[in-house]
């Protein structure tokens, strides 16, 4: 058989093929007579369009498979993920239209405009099997409407899954076709040239999608993306492009010839390549039905390229004898390289008209730079041309670009110019633009100092397409979060790393001690066994003895005593007490002894076991067992000893003994050390546990007028706001509207639009939503009447504030410094040195820098000062002061000490000139400040002592030096130095005093009544680790609220044993205090009384600066002595270990105080599970909530009733209240001990002080 087909040079298939492979393809056999597929390629740069086609349609009628319906699937048939809706109705519609084609139709036949070269004669034969011939159709793109644009993947993206492709590979076989391929007359067969031309074109386009899909190294992959034929393919809507994603290996295949059945194999020759098939045997019919059906999957990918929509239109050629059989076919792929080259070529024509036109036009604008190209998307690379003659560098030769991207935050370069071919001095060079950017800014300068910068503007690009400056912002928080973990978990590690380090050293150091201690008790035992040894002998004539003799440990032998020898001639019994090596494991032997019948006299024995090790018995006789013996026989206190004859140790004895020594040494060592450590990780949750429930409450004490939705805000999270305008100045406004930021109202994002809030179902709260940045570490809110404002709530000038966990930025810490007269324990006379101490820990545990200045007393108790040094000295005043740093309780402190000698005067207060010395102390710690560089946030003053501080700063210092601090005072009792805080209420930004109630108590003092705008009432606390029952020293039993119940009876009992109480369970009223009168002295005598009446117990703790009350209560301490004395004791003195036995042993601590401006007796008793009975004044009605009366006042508080209160200031308010108390515990001690849980369990520590204080500075600071 011979045809003829005109075959255009230009687009050969040289141009498409350039190596020789040979793929072993096995025809499908599968729906239709008629099957065939076609591949369509765009040449992008030349505008042409190839298209190859094959049809394997034209074949001797054998096995042809049954047409299956849509629906239906080959054996072995896989089905794929599914595709668009699009490329599945195409695909079901071309299934359809072959199965319903009636034949061909002539396809056009296009030649390359303008050529006149006569068409190559092509010859092709087989002797048993009919091959359609090929050819190479070339059309322009535009004349072409149902094709496919396809460029192939690199390397790294294949157009067919791997696995599929090598199933293809091993179950086919094709013809090998080139342009030297001898064709016979297509005549003599009758076929026409267009079914050759499309059955030869079938052939093709599968060997070629093969193959340009598998080369890995040299064809199809420098510069070609699959991303473009993605977008073409799917404006089509006809192929499913998921499947192409993998890298085809590189593969030879060779034809597979059957010798039993006599299959032919192909030959090849140089000269003439022919195309012979070779015919498998009708045996291998199985086989190949088999591979019909594997091969069946990979043809219908192949067609789903295909975009020709009158695909069974196509003429076709039915080849003979392909059913069964196998092709080889050999291609030069050469021509994929040199297509390639073309293609690349006519782009980069493309791509210099393009730039030639803008070089052009930015010329004759005047521009200076121009890029390419003209719309930058992320993750690509661009082209920077920029006109050197047009700037301030066109007499230098060298021109470097320098930028960053996003208004110069994100990934910085710095890259050198080149000079282009482009007309003009166009200078050039590639950035890549990162998939974060959204825009590029950058200037040029020569490498050294001569810049051009857009006229100090920069210059800068728009990227399309990615990030918006929102986004991006978020993309650092989210990085920055990233990397703050791994700083953290890289410091974690290093830290634990110090403290693996560190405990190994101190195992080294604590085992050779261990081996020391044991060395030195293996001395002591010897040195003892010797001594024992001397008086030990083997019997005592006629008073005892042993047999046998000769005995050692573990043998049984017979103790004989004479009891007519000693004290116990006329017991009844008599017992043997032993033990062995000078009783080292106490009493090991218990035994009666019984009349001896063999021998004479007054004698009787018992049969003991020699103890294990023993190298000496130890003994005495007595006249009963242990506990029950009242008369004994001890050697006139000297024992008995009697040497084991068999055991007497030698030097390997004491080597093991030693050794035995030093692992119970470890043993008991890593037991004590274990116990000691989860005592402090349970401290640790404890405080870590109330510390939680305390910012919960703190949160919660709020919530009648504003709270969240979740309560816990974290950072990019949405929360609701819900507000409660009844309970404040905006109640009864038609409209609320929620005013929001962040950080302190320091945020990037500024203040949020103003945001109208809805009201909610069944409630007088109304909310609002609000969006939570990833960098917030605190939400900030205000409320108006308006939109535009009108009148505002923002909570006396304070704000609403909601704390933001889980931030990548945290609040930055603000530098508070104290300037005070007190400091415990260094330096304390009452409650002030306790809250300068306990305050400045709390707010540094809060991750803020605190400094204390304090005068430097010739009394300071330096024992309780670490790392005291001296710092500096300085003048004022025509004075040198001089100053010295030091660690108090784990704050820094600068002590300052006058030469003039105003604090060497052996006391803190008590001097006639007490005003002078703390005066010249205030002036001279701001002069410490200034002089040092110090540049606090707050400077925090207390009381009259160190009022003068607030006007010598504002006169003085805020203009010079120290403009950035602002001033708290603080009134701890109004009853000393009215005037000078008076003075300091005036010039403080703000003020505060020790509880709310003593805040409204004092309202009305003239000192105060004209700054209550910025006064404010915060409690006191308790320091947690001072007073804490579980790890109290002085306590006989450590306790928390699990074990209250067992550790208050432990210390009742010490306390009664201490103080010589009566032993009984008895209500216990404990008394704590300062006896004056403003601690209500006669109430305190009246309580005395009273629960002796009511048969309980009664201890006082205190003593009395004034001599006639210490009499008084001298005087009334005899009284008790001698009518009450099992069930009163009143100590007139300070003892503080007593102090803490009282707090844990007494049921109820009493504070009667006709007023009291915090009190910490109170806190401190409900630390220790003791329930408070007090006076309703000042910080004790803020403290105490009356269980009979209080629930919902505790409630508002985020609390539960937790004491006994009275109003009165007489005999019966105390009885009122004293008389519940005692009842209670007589009455319901199960509820009684559940209150005790139930106070212990409240936070009255500086947790939840320190966080309104906190409040208060950042409200000075606005």
């Amino acid at each position: 058989m011979e045809v003829t087909l005109p075959l255009q040079r230009s687009p050969s298939c040289r141009t498409v093929f350039s190596e020789r492979t040979q793929f072993r393809i096995k025809p499908f056999l599968g729906f239709l007579p008629t099957q065939s597929f076609n591949w369509k390629r765009d040449h992008v740069a030349a505008n042409i369009t190839y298209r190859i086609t094959a049809n394997f349609s034209r074949r001797r009628p054998r096995r042809i498979s049954t047409p299956r319906s849509n629906d239906s699937t080959p054996r072995g048939f896989t089905p794929r993920t599914q595709v668009p809706t699009t490329s599945i109705q195409r695909r079901g519609q071309k299934n359809n239209e072959k199965k319903k084609g009636t034949g061909p139709s002539p396809a056009p036949e296009f030649t390359i405009p303008g050529s006149n070269t006569e068409t190559p004669q092509l010859k092709t034969g087989s002797d048993e099997e009919e091959v359609s011939g090929v050819n190479l159709v070339v059309a322009k793109a535009e004349a072409e409407s149902d094709g496919i644009g396809l460029e192939v993947a690199s390397t790294s993206e294949s157009l067919f899954d791997e696995d599929k492709i090598s199933q293809f590979e091993e179950t086919v076989r094709m013809p090998e076709v080139d342009e030297r391929i001898l064709v016979e007359s297509k005549d003599a067969e009758g076929i026409t040239e267009s079914e050759v031309s499309n059955n030869a074109g079938r052939l093709l386009n599968v060997n070629m999608l093969l193959d340009t899909v598998k080369d890995k190294e040299t064809r199809w992959n420098k510069n070609i993306r699959i991303d473009d034929w993605q977008e073409k393919a799917f404006v089509s809507g006809d192929v499913d492009v998921s499947v192409y994603g993998r890298v085809v290996e590189e593969k030879q295949i060779y034809t597979k010839s059957s010798d039993d059945e006599g299959g032919e194999n192909i030959e090849k020759e140089e000269s003439v390549e022919e195309i012979e098939i070779s015919k498998v045997g009708n045996n291998a019919s199985r086989e190949t039905e088999s591979r019909n059906e594997t091969i069946s999957k990979t043809v219908d990918k192949v067609e789903s390229i295909n975009s020709v929509d009158d695909f069974h239109k196509r003429p076709s050629v039915k080849p003979e004898g392909v059913d069964e059989g196998y092709y080889s076919i050999s291609e030069d792929k050469k021509k994929a390289d040199n297509f390639l080259k073309l293609k690349l070529e006519s782009e980069e024509i493309l791509r210099k008209e393009a730039l030639d036109r803008l070089a052009s036009d930015n010329f004759k604008k005047g521009h200076k730079l121009f890029y390419y190209p003209e719309i930058v998307e992320p993750d690509q690379d661009i082209e920077i041309f920029f006109n050197r003659s047009f700037s301030t560098l066109k007499f230098e030769p060298d021109v470097i670009i320098m930028g960053a991207f996003n208004d110069w935050k994100w990934k910085s370069f710095a890259i050198n110019l080149s000079k282009t071919q482009l007309n003009g001095d166009w200078w050039s060079c590639k950035v890549y633009v990162p998939r974060e950017a959204y825009k590029i800014d950058f200037v040029f300068y020569n490498g050294n100092d001569v810049y051009e910068n857009n006229d100090e503007q920069d210059f800068c690009i728009t990227v399309e397409g990615g990030m918006d400056g929102f986004d991006f912002e978020n993309f650092l928080l989210e990085e920055k979060r990233k990397e703050q973990e791994e700083v953290m978990r890289r410091k974690a590690e290093r830290e634990r790393q110090v403290e693996e380090q560190r405990r190994i050293e101190a195992e080294i150091v604590e085992s050779e001690a261990d081996r020391a201690q044991a060395k030195e008790e293996v001395a002591k035992r010897r040195g003892m066994l010797q001594e024992l040894l001397k008086d030990a002998v083997t019997s005592f004539v006629n008073v005892w003895h042993i047999e046998p003799t000769e005995f050692g440990a573990n043998d049984r032998v017979r103790l004989y005593y004479n009891r007519s020898s000693g004290p116990l001639s006329h017991a009844k019994e008599i017992w043997v007490h032993g033990g062995h090596n000078h009783w080292k494991d106490g009493r090991s032997i218990v035994s009666k002894l019984i009349k001896s019948e063999s021998k004479d006299g007054d004698w009787c024995c018992a049969d003991v076991v020699v103890p294990d090790q023993a190298v000496v018995l130890d003994w005495v006789f007595a006249d009963g067992p242990p506990g029950q013996a009242v008369v004994y026989d001890n050697n006139h206190l000297q024992d008995f000893h009697a040497i084991v004859p068999k055991s007497i140790p030698g030097e390997l004895y004491w080597v093991e003994e030693e050794q035995q020594i030093y692992k119970n040494l470890q043993a008991e060592r890593r037991l004590r050390e274990e116990a000691l450590r989860a005592k402090a990780e349970k401290t640790v949750r404890l405080k870590e546990e109330t510390k939680e429930r305390t910012l919960k409450t703190f949160l919660l004490s709020q919530k009648h007028i504003i709270y969240t939705d979740p309560i816990d805000v974290h950072a990019g999270s949405t929360v609701t706001v819900f507000y409660n305008p009844a309970n404040t100045v905006l109640k009864g406004k038609s409209e609320i509207w929620l005013r929001c930021s962040f950080n302190r109202w320091t945020h990037r994002m500024g203040l949020l639009p103003p945001q109208k809030m809805i009201p909610i179902e069944n409630g007088s709260h109304l909310k609002a939503t609000v969006k939570v940045p990833l960098d917030a570490y605190m939400m900030d809110f205000v409320f108006s009447e308006r939109e535009d404002g009108g009148i505002f709530d923002n909570k006396n000038g304070m704000d609403y504030h909601v704390p933001v966990f889980g931030g990548v930025v945290k609040e930055p810490p603000m530098h508070i410094v104290h300037i005070a007269v007190e400091m415990a324990p260094i330096a304390k006379v009452g409650g002030l040195g306790d809250v300068v101490t306990s305050l400045s820990r709390a707010v540094q545990d809060m991750n803020h820098n605190v400094d204390i200045i304090l005068p430097k007393y010739d009394c300071l108790k330096h024992s309780n000062v670490k790392d005291l040094q001296f710092h500096k000295s300085y003048f004022w005043g025509g004075t040198e002061i001089k100053v010295w740093t030091g660690k108090v309780e784990g704050v820094s402190v600068y002590f300052l000490e006058p030469q003039n000698g105003l604090f060497w005067v052996g006391c803190i207060y008590g001097r006639a000139n007490d005003g002078e010395r703390f005066g010249f102390f205030c002036h001279a710690a701001l002069e410490f400040l200034l002089q040092s560089g110090f540049h606090p946030d707050i400077i925090h003053c207390h009381d009259w002592s160190s009022a003068p501080v607030a006007w010598l700063f504002k006169e003085h210092y805020m203009h010079y030096g120290l403009s950035k601090a602002r001033v708290v005072f603080t009134i701890h009792n109004l009853e000393f130095g009215a005037n000078l805080i008076r003075k300091a209420m005036e010039f403080s930004d703000k003020a505060t005093t020790v509880s709310p109630t003593y805040t409204q108590e004092v309202s009305g003092n003239s000192a105060v009544a004209p700054y209550l705008f910025k006064f404010h009432g915060i409690l006191n606390g308790i320091d947690p680790d001072i007073w804490d029952p579980y790890n109290d020293k002085f306590l006989p039993v450590p306790y928390t609220s699990e074990n209250v119940v067992e550790g208050k009876r432990a210390a009742k009992e010490a306390l009664q044993e201490r103080l010589g109480l009566e032993k009984s369970d008895l209500p216990l009223v404990g008394i704590i205090t300062r006896l004056t009168h403003q601690k209500g002295i006669h109430l305190i005598k009246h309580a005395i009384w009273r629960t002796l009446e009511r048969s309980g117990q009664v201890v006082l703790l205190g003593s009395a600066p004034d001599p006639r009350i210490q009499n008084d209560f001298l005087s009334l301490a005899n009284q008790l002595h001698s009518s009450h004395g099992h069930r009163a004791n009143l100590c007139l003195t300070y003892d503080e270990p007593l102090s803490h036995l009282i707090y844990a042993g007494a049921d109820f601590i009493l504070v009667p105080s006709i007023f009291e401006p915090c009190g910490l007796t109170q806190l401190t008793a409900m630390r220790y599970g003791s329930i408070p009975v007090v006076r309703k004044t000042g910080g004790l009605y803020d403290t105490v909530f009356d269980v009979d009366h209080d629930l919902e006042r505790a409630q508002a508080c985020g609390l539960e009733p937790n004491g006994f209160n009275f109003d009165g200031a007489d005999g019966a308010g105390v009885d009122y209240a004293l008389n519940r108390a005692i009842s209670a515990w007589y009455d319901g001690r199960e509820w009684f001990d559940s209150l005790c849980k139930r106070v212990m369990e409240q936070d009255w520590s500086w947790n939840r002080p320190a966080l309104d204080y906190l409040e208060l500075y950042h409200s000075a600071r606005k």
